[in-house]
């Protein structure tokens, strides 16, 4: 990943369609990732949220599928 990657235009979705899209797709479907911290998703998540935190994000693209669409919160 260069430089540059950071600066590419990343695809947005509102919150209707993100519960739009998990309502209609089986969850094997797409990656549903949460990127905040232990403690804010023990509190509240979205259920079948992957945890993995913004700080281990880079060390665990591994577990996120890159042929699935991937919905970040």
């Amino acid at each position: 990943m260069g430089v540059l990657d950071y600066f590419k235009t990343v695809p947005t979705m509102s919150a209707e369609d993100v519960r739009r899209l998990i309502a209609e797709k089986h969850p094997d479907e797409y990656n549903l990732v949460d990127v905040r911290q232990p403690t804010e998703y023990a509190r509240e998540h979205i259920p079948g949220a992957n945890l993995i935190p913004m700080a281990e994000l880079k060390d665990r693209l591994h577990e996120i599928d890159p042929e699935k669409p991937t919905i970040v919160n």
